[in-house]
């Protein structure tokens, strides 16, 4: 019977090790920090839990984990797998199921600007491989006819996309890892963390002191600046901008990488930055592209029929658009005249 007795407690002291809902400790003043290199970009990751260390090795491990389920240059991610057997269904994980239906449900909800079957024609421009051209008309009209994710069937855990069809996340990718890792912290019963996976931000609660996290907003116009700043809590703020990754052709012009699905070339349709504010980092991110795509006018639009994010975009004529939820959050650092939208009534 003692030796019963032993090995129960031996498998409690195990199961309560770790991130568990059952710990109770006293969260440190001073946060767990992590840098790392991953999904082709620079991660910081903060966290005031009683086992932070571990919590952030564990954050390692997930990183890692979703990299490969999602990077469209692994040969056995399930993206590659998918894009490599197009006309079959493919089997895919849980988390590339969820990332597939919001990626088809904001490109409904954005009528096409999001739209990650355009990966062939980003290929061809050479944003994914530094061989920077600009494509001839024949090839994008060719590379466009099969641009469409609507052809895309999920069934569950089962995906088929039509041959000659390919899809990239990189438009979700970090957003969905950020709402996974905060998913995490909560789960260690931290009460604040922040993570920066590339200048995607998203933050659990607030700071240790109670206060408000401030995230800085690039200046597309001078990138070393903000031309301001947000305070959040529980939220995630992300920004897509043409300044971002481009190049400059030889007779000139500037491309940038955010292509609008109708034509094949760098959207370029009044906006220079969208930023999206919201509770799901997934959501976020895909919305910071699809507005940038859509445009002034139409993302004005697509804000006022939503309820589920804030957005600060600037046009390129130096002004800035500020919905109306984040206002008093907002802190203008430039000389930009600021127009609120509103919510239609």
């Amino acid at each position: 019977m003692k030796f019963k007795k032993i090995i129960i407690l031996l498998l409690l002291s195990v199961f309560l090790t770790g991130c568990s809902p059952e710990k109770k400790a006293e969260i440190p003043e001073e946060p767990a920090v992590r840098d790392l290199f991953a999904m082709d970009t620079y991660m910081n990751l903060k966290v005031w839990c009683a086992d932070g260390d571990t919590a952030l090795d564990e954050s390692a491990v997930l990183i890692s984990d979703l990299e490969k389920l999602f990077s469209v240059t692994n040969p056995d991610s399930d993206t590659s797998r998918i894009n490599q057997n197009a006309g079959n269904f493919v089997d895919i994980s849980d988390h590339t199921a969820n990332l597939l239906q919001e990626a088809m449900l904001i490109g409904s909800e954005s009528h096409g600007a999001l739209d990650i079957t355009v990966y062939p024609v980003l290929k061809e421009w050479g944003f994914t491989t530094g061989n920077y051209q600009v494509p001839d008309d024949d090839t994008l009209k060719n590379l466009l006819s099969y641009v469409d994710y609507t052809q895309i069937q999920l069934e569950e855990n089962q995906v088929r996309i039509p041959e000659h069809v390919q899809i990239d996340f990189g438009s979700l990718a970090k957003g969905y890892t950020s709402d996974q890792l905060i998913a995490l912290y909560k789960s260690c019963q931290a009460e604040s963390a922040i993570v920066n996976l590339g200048g995607n931000v998203q933050a659990l609660g607030r700071k240790p002191d109670g206060s408000l996290w401030t995230v800085g907003i690039v200046n597309p116009f001078a990138p070393d600046e903000n031309f301001g700043i947000v305070k959040i809590e529980n939220q995630a703020v992300i920004t897509s901008g043409n300044y971002e990754r481009y190049f400059i052709s030889d007779d000139g012009d500037i491309y940038w990488h955010i292509l609008d699905p109708k034509d094949g070339y760098p959207a370029d349709n009044g906006l220079l930055s969208v930023t999206i504010i919201g509770e799901s980092g997934l959501l976020c991110d895909g919305l910071s592209t699809a507005l940038f795509a859509e445009g002034t006018e139409q993302a004005v639009q697509h804000y006022q029929k939503s309820d589920n994010f804030e957005m600060i975009l600037v046009t390129d004529t130096g002004k800035i658009l500020l919905s109306e939820g984040i206002q008093e959050n907002f802190q203008n650092l430039s000389s930009f005249p600021v127009e609120v939208i509103s919510h239609e009534t």
